[in-house]
This record gives structure tokens, sequence and C-alpha cells, in this order.
């Protein structure tokens, strides 16, 4: 059975081994993605995870820890900061997203899914049950459209969200961007996986949604879409359409990412310092 320390050195060694993390890009050359991830953990019991089924959080399509996997006990949560190369190479263009930060978001997702599914299998051989519901097929989306005040908008009922999951054990709280600022930012990426083993639940070192935010309107001022302000947060729909664009002009890859770098929680908390 893996202590939290065990289980995060195992973890990191996996991360280590596990290929893809690096690519040579094109007129760039080789390039580091992510730097090694952070973890939280939480137990499947917290009824945070009832709360997310509040239409005002997630909604009723999401499923808890148990509908995942009936052995819950626990669930690790991890964000992998993006690289320093991949995050300065960001704030070039104000409008469209690096060769670096494109890979970074495709390339390095799919690494993401190779890490995920290696940890799941090392616990596997420790006799272990795990579920990594990004990598189920159960998992799934429904789009409801919204408006708020006069603009459009819509709600995305997920089956399973990696920054409520990261915020359940305890890794940051939400940004005006609706990102998730940690203790290293909030430029990168979150995974999660749910597992049949008690472990220590994280401390969460905050009590609102958006305590490490700062209100500083960075991210409104740095969106290429006019999606974020303060006044009313983000705007799903014209952020999505612009990463449309995005994605017609780069395919098959795509991405964006303005409101994560050159903002004061690109690599660290700013409230908490």
């Amino acid at each position: 059975m893996y202590t939290n320390e065990d289980l995060v050195k195992a973890c990191l060694d996996l991360f280590r081994q596990t290929e893809g993390n690096k690519v040579d890009i094109p007129g760039i050359g080789e390039t580091v993605l992510y730097e090694e991830p952070i973890f939280g953990f939480a137990s499947a019991k917290d009824e945070i995870f009832e709360i997310f089924r509040r239409k005002e959080a997630i909604g009723s399509n999401y499923f808890g820890p148990f509908k995942w996997l009936p052995k819950a006990k626990s669930v690790m949560a991890l964000f992998l900061p993006f690289s320093e190369a991949v995050r300065s190479s960001n704030k070039a263009d104000r409008t469209d997203p690096s060769k670096e930060w494109l890979y970074a978001r495709i390339e390095g997702q799919e690494f993401i899914g190779r890490y995920m599914a290696a940890i799941r299998q090392l616990l596997a051989d420790k006799g272990i049950d795990a579920c990594v519901p990004a990598l189920d097929e159960r998992f799934d989306v429904k789009i409801e459209p919204t408006v708020t005040g006069l603009r459009p908008d819509f709600h995305a009922d997920s089956r399973w969200s990696e920054r409520h999951a990261a915020y359940a054990c305890g890794l940051g709280t939400f940004g005006l961007s609706r990102g998730l600022i940690t203790e290293k930012g909030m430029a990168g990426r979150f995974a999660s996986i749910i597992i049949a083993a008690e472990l220590e639940p994280t401390e969460r070192k905050y009590t609102g949604i958006d305590d490490y935010c700062i209100k500083c309107g960075a991210c409104a001022r740095n969106c290429p879409a006019k999606a974020i302000t303060l006044k009313h947060g983000k705007n799903n729909l014209k952020c999505h359409t612009h990463v449309e664009a995005m994605k017609k002009k780069y395919s098959p890859r795509y991405g964006c990412g303005k409101c994560q770098v050159g903002v004061p929680c690109e690599f660290r908390s700013p409230a908490k310092r």
C-alpha cells in the first residue's frame, strides 16, 4: 500500500520515464513541454464532489468518484506546469498561439494521457484499482446554451472536471478566466485519477472558489477574443469561437492561452505572495 509520499515519488519517477514530454518542433528544435507536476489528494467521500453536481458548479451530468469507481477511496489530482520555454514563447504575439504552445496543448495532452495510463498501471501492479475519467469511454460533456444579461454563452456540464478535482484536492482556486491558480500558477494542464486506496487528503488552504485571484484584470486585457471582463468573468462562447478560428488556421493543432501568460498568476499564486 502506498503512502502519499511514496505514491508521489513513484509518479515523479514515471513522469521522467514517460516518453513525449520532449518534442522536436520544426523550426524550433527540441523543447520540453512540462515541468514536474505537483500533487493533491482528497477523500472520495468528500461532500464537495456532491456539491459539484449543482448547476452553478458543474451540473447533474457530473459523475462523482463512486460512479467512476465503486471501490473509490481517494482522488489524486495533478498540475503539470508548462515549461518556461512554452510560456515565454506565447507572449510574443497578442493574437495567435506560439508554435511551442500549440505543441504543448496537443502533443502535450497526448503525453499526459500516456502518463496517466502509466500511473493507473503502476497502481494495478500493486493490486490497486484505479480509474482515469479522462481516459474512460464514459467521459462526456453536455453543452447547455445560456444567456447572461444580453450575452449569449454556454455552460459545459461535464462528466468529470480536472480543474474541479484539483480544487477539491487542495491544489488551488479559480481565477477570473476560470482557470485554476495553483502555487505554480495556472499556465499548464491538469489531470486526475480515482484510486481504491486510502490516502491522506491534502488540506484545502482556502474557503472561497476564487481566493487566489487578485482580480487585477490582466487576463481580460490579454484576451484576443475579449471573452473576459471584470464584471462578468469569462464568456465561453467568445473563447470557443476564437479557439475554433485558431484550429482552422493551425489544424490539426489549436490553442490560445493568452490569459495564462504575462499575468501575475502565470507561474505562481499572487494572492499567496
